[in-house]
């Protein structure tokens, strides 16, 4: 067996192993045949759409202008140019690797075995931890839909534990200390369902039902064999459009001026609190990279697809958060629903039924989505001797990896009950920066190539001059930031600003020493800052997985490994 934790999948036995049927199989449409090349342009751009707007815009847009106010808007403008960094990194990847695309498969032929089940463990959080985040923003808009057919549910019936838990501890510290206009109705109301739920003492009958009976629903249909086609993707994407423009327009008509001032109420740092809510929205584009095999030309289309959906869709979401911001007070809008709250509180409740029951069919599109590639990383891990062989088990029938889809099923139901929004946001987010990050980091590892006819090729700019250059630039700018880093209490929770600033400053110095291409060291460093903006408690818990992973690989997955076996053999 080899011996080294960094052996490599050659290009040649990917493209054997997807001729055979055993492909990459993160995308959702993949099956066990060679897949029919039918994507275009046109195509590409849809299914990016659909996957970015999705519960990020019906959900925790509400949750990043509650912390960053009007100025959420420069955010989305920021993140856009980070997934741009990105996007061009993973169509180049696609160009030299032109099988069904993921960052799992591109680590394994450019960095080896070790790094290759580092991001696919972190793809088996980011999935799965995603699509409890639309599972519980799902339950949110559900709930608003049944209201409009006069069915009220308990509020904690639709709400996690920890939520209702900290409105009540909340609304009695401010009342003891007569703080009564920081009472929100929202608190207000979380608190009341606090003292209505039964128990006793601290422990109360709190769990997100809705958000369970969705994924059940979901995993049922993942089950016996339901695919999204291209057809219905694409209506489903005009459906989503057209809400977000409703929204828009009818919205600019409500929209009080005064509600922009001041546009940066929190300051900069205010705004940046909300980078894993307005990051969260973007995480779906990278899903156009696993389509390499269904597209005509996929060096070609693959990065069009890419930018067309990430500059439509930061349109889409600067003009709605303006409009959001502007119709009620950013202070109001950390709720789960805000497309609907917001047309409620100005009194157009038929319009919020109908974004709520437009939402309710979007999110659950995008869970279907999502719910259906998870399953797929367990099974192409597992092919490739990873996991055990249970989890690349295909069920005779339907035709569908049955076991893993059930344990996703379970992973995804079971904290959807009581997690945490935000804390789910944070942890999704965190997971797919990191795979940006080695994305990134993988490009600057591959041999230049020269540009080849209809074959995409990231344009080469010498870093030697603009790296340091931005460094300094960058450096004398944020100074004073910079020394307040060493100053003040918890100081450990800053860790991960010194491990940007140990990043920056090495990478800079390899872009002199080597030369490196600007764009993939532009996205590196620009998603690790992001990473960095997360909470000190993502990052724990984030590391947490990567360890338990790592454990996996060492006791299991490096013994079993298909490649090294057969390295073995032939030794």
């Amino acid at each position: 067996m080899s011996k080294s934790i960094f052996r490599k999948k050659s290009v040649e036995k990917i493209l054997h192993d997807v001729e055979c049927g055993f492909g990459d199989g993160e995308h959702p449409g993949t099956t066990t045949s060679q897949l029919k090349k039918e994507l275009n342009v046109r195509d590409l751009t849809l299914m990016g759409i659909a996957a970015v707007v999705g519960a990020g815009i019906f959900s925790t847009i509400g949750e990043a202008s509650f912390q960053g106010g009007p100025g959420v808007s420069i955010l989305f403008i920021i993140t856009a140019i980070t997934c741009g960094f990105s996007a061009l990194c993973y169509a180049e990847f696609a160009s030299r690797i032109p099988v069904a695309g993921s960052a799992y498969t591109y680590a394994y032929a450019s960095f080896g075995e070790l790094i290759a089940w580092i991001i696919g463990w972190d793809l088996l959080m980011e999935y799965a931890i995603g699509n409890i985040a639309v599972a519980i923003s799902w339950s949110t808009y559900f709930v608003n839909f049944l209201e409009g057919f006069n069915i009220h549910l308990p509020r904690y019936l639709y709400t996690d534990y920890f939520t209702i838990f900290r409105a009540h501890e909340d609304v009695v510290q401010f009342t003891a200390n007569n703080q009564l206009s920081k009472i929100t109705d929202v608190l207000r109301e979380n608190a009341a369902a606090w003292d209505a739920a039964p128990g006793f003492g601290n422990l109360k009958l709190v769990a997100n039902l809705p958000a369970l009976l969705i994924v059940l629903i979901i995993t049922y249909l993942v089950y016996i064999g339901i695919r999204e086609t291209k057809k219905a993707t694409n209506a489903m994407v005009y459906l989503k459009i057209a809400i977000v423009l409703a929204v828009i327009v009818i919205g600019f008509f409500y929209v009080t001026p005064a509600n922009w001032h001041p546009f940066l109420p929190n300051g900069f740092g205010g705004v940046m609190k909300g980078v894993s809510g307005v990051f969260f929205a973007y995480i779906g584009f990278d899903a156009i990279s696993t389509t390499a095999e269904e597209c005509e030309k996929p060096q070609r289309d693959l990065p069009r697809g890419m930018i067309y959906s990430l500059v439509i869709c930061t349109v889409l979401y600067v003009l709605i958060s303006l409009v959001l911001t502007g119709m009620v007070s950013y202070k109001e809008l950390q709720v789960g629903d805000p497309l609907a709250f917001v047309f409620a509180k100005v009194g157009l409740h038929n319009i919020s039924y109908v974004i709520s029951i437009s939402a309710v069919i979007a999110t659950a599109s995008v869970l279907l989505i999502f719910q259906l590639g998870q399953p797929r990383i367990w099974m192409s891990m597992s092919r490739d001797g990873l996991l055990p062989k249970v989890f690349s088990r295909i069920h005779p029938k339907y035709q569908t990896p049955s076991f893993s889809t059930i344990v996703t099923g379970f992973v995804v139901a079971v904290p959807a009950l009581f997690l945490n929004l935000t804390i789910v946001t944070d942890l999704t987010s965190i997971g797919t920066l990191f795979a940006f990050v080695l994305v990134c980091g993988g490009v600057l590892l591959l041999p230049r190539e020269e540009a080849a006819k209809g074959k995409f090729h990231l344009p080469y700019i010498n870093s030697q001059f603009i790296a340091p250059a931005i460094y300094i630039i960058v450096l004398v700018l944020c100074w004073n930031n910079f020394l307040g880093l060493f100053s003040g209490e918890n100081i450990h929770q800053k860790f991960p600003f010194f491990l940007f600033i140990l990043l920056s400053t090495t990478l800079t110095v390899l872009a002199v020493i080597k030369k490196l291409s600007l764009i993939p060291v532009l996205g590196l460093l620009s998603c690790f800052y992001l990473m960095a903006e997360l909470t000190y408690d993502s990052w724990i818990r984030f590391l947490i997985w990567l360890i338990i992973g790592l454990v996996i690989y060492f006791t299991y997955s490096y013994k079993n490994s298909v490649i090294g076996k057969e390295a073995s053999k032939k030794a």
